[in-house]
């Protein structure tokens, strides 16, 4: 092989190193990032279930996974149950046995008042909980959400876990 021939491989090479650079980014929530790099985050605003899903195409809404800023944004962990959607997930969905929950869709986080033993819903959008038999890997209970948007026809099943804080009662 030549000179000559070893340059295109290696300029194709190079292109790839290059075009790969910023494939190691990952900035979904929970996952570690330089604090001097990163801004502290914001949470997100706290809306009731008819402003927060106005002209929201009901197809659009997927729960979301909250951070600690929406956390702390409202009150805590303590005292309160999280659905997760994998065990080691931050919450979708925070309530408080026998009292309000909240659930983060499209970017808001909606509070919903309990209008049922595991049934929470305000404006058209319910959300309800089924306790499931099955125990996970780290020891957590499963729990099906399942979110009927306002309009829908039909439901939407969500499994993952539940795990209750300090001062919480199932």
């Amino acid at each position: 092989m030549t000179g000559l021939s070893k340059l295109p491989a290696a300029a194709l090479l190079g292109s790839v190193a290059l075009a790969l650079v910023g494939c190691n980014e990952n900035t979904a929530v929970g996952n570690d990032r330089e604090a001097q790099l990163e801004p502290a985050p914001t949470p997100a605003p706290i809306m009731l279930a008819r402003n927060a899903l106005a002209n929201v195409a009901t197809a659009a809404i997927k729960p979301e996974t909250m951070t600690n800023a929406d956390i702390q944004a409202l009150g805590g962990r303590e005292g309160r149950c999280a659905v997760l959607l994998t065990e080691v997930a931050f919450p979708s969905l925070l309530y408080e046995p026998g009292g309000l929950a909240t659930i983060k869709l499209n970017g808001k986080l909606i509070v919903l008042p309990r209008t049922g033993d595991a049934t929470f819903s305000d404006a058209g959008l319910t959300v309800a909980l089924q306790p499931g038999d099955e125990e996970g890997d780290a020891g957590l209970q499963s729990m099906t959400m399942i979110i009927v948007p306002p309009g829908a026809e039909d439901e939407l099943g969500y499994k993952g876990y539940v795990q209750c804080y300090e001062g919480a009662g199932k």
